[in-house]
């Protein structure tokens, strides 16, 4: 086998296809990722800056937000860069552990930016139910132990995919029909039995992910319920308003990673692969595009920050701090 070790059966390098049976069209598809991930690195720096300069929007909701930014553009770096030179220079070649190392981002920061999701709702939870104590139960310990606690989460459970897929023979060849080396695509070239790698999969996709959407879910449940009883029409609009950009990002990040997710267990034969491997792609690099413009849009206490930044008015930025989002 071309690249690989015959006594251990261990190529040194996996070849990345891209994206199969589109290889003639991947400059033209190159071109709106790359956008993509430009307004990503722009649009999630930019705002990281924002909240951090800006005193008005140093609240436990907008540290969430620092950390759902920084963690995107973890995320779309991770791939983004070695997809565009695949389909700009046919800079295919992987080394194994590279690949192994890329896995192991891909898939820990996906499942932090899961967990990152669920604490924002929880933080509209306690900010919407307990207002009172907003600022006293969410203290910046218990929002730096929460993240830490998240993350160190999602090493643990994405670690072992390391070295489930380091101990699989791979005597088919090196050719990986993806853009990126994801767990499953990866161990699916082995000659090996992958059914414990598919088995871990799948359990780390149910602790993890529903672990998430039953916090989230929950979380919205309590507060729709808070939001119903209060006595006007304009307060429930202002208490449900300040989850908005919130949701949005829930449904950009969830809804393509749920259909990636059962395409590639239960699509495979009805479903075309460079259909699924657009939709991976996309699934990685949506989220951090969107999220920074939802939340520009959305919140108006950003809003109003930038708009003061641009027009270089620094006398009165701070005045926003009382503003609702």
């Amino acid at each position: 086998m071309s690249g690989a070790n015959s006594s251990s059966l261990t190529p040194d390098f996996f070849i990345l296809n891209g994206i199969p049976g589109l290889e003639d069209a991947h400059v033209w598809i190159s071109l709106p990722f790359c956008f993509m991930y430009m307004i990503a690195v722009v649009g999630n720096c930019g705002l990281m800056y924002l909240i951090v300069h800006e005193e008005a929007l140093h609240r436990p909701m907008y540290y969430f937000l620092t950390l759902l930014s920084f963690t995107d553009i973890t995320l779309c770096t991770t791939t983004v860069p070695n997809m565009l030179c695949i389909f700009w220079f046919k800079l295919k070649k992987i080394g194994f552990k590279a690949c192994l190392a890329q896995m192991f981002f891909v898939h820990t920061f996906t499942a932090t930016e899961s967990g990152m999701l669920m604490l924002m709702a929880l933080d509209r939870y306690v900010a919407i139910c307990y207002p009172l104590r907003y600022g006293t139960i969410l203290t910046n310990p218990v929002i730096a132990k929460a993240s830490l606690a998240t993350f160190l989460r999602s090493v643990t459970f994405i670690l072992p995919f390391t070295f489930l897929t380091k101990r699989l023979p791979y005597c088919r060849g090196n050719l990986i029909p993806h853009a990126y080396c994801d767990h499953m695509s990866v161990a699916k070239i082995s000659c090996g039995n992958v059914k414990v790698n598919a088995v871990y999969g799948l359990l780390v996709a149910l602790v993890v992910c529903a672990f998430d959407i039953f916090c989230i879910t929950v979380s919205y449940t309590m507060i729709l319920k808070a939001v119903m009883n209060l006595s006007s029409a304009d307060a429930r609009h202002k208490a449900f308003s300040t989850c908005t950009s919130h949701i949005c990002a829930i449904v950009i990040t969830y809804v393509p990673a749920f259909f990636n997710f059962f395409t590639h267990r239960f699509g495979g034969h009805t479903i075309p692969h460079h259909i699924h491997i657009i939709v991976a792609n996309l699934y990685l690099l949506l989220p951090a595009t969107m999220n920074p413009i939802v939340y520009g849009v959305k919140t108006k206490q950003i809003r109003e920050s930038v708009i003061k930044f641009f027009s270089g008015d620094k006398s009165g930025i701070t005045e926003i701090r009382g503003l609702k989002t």
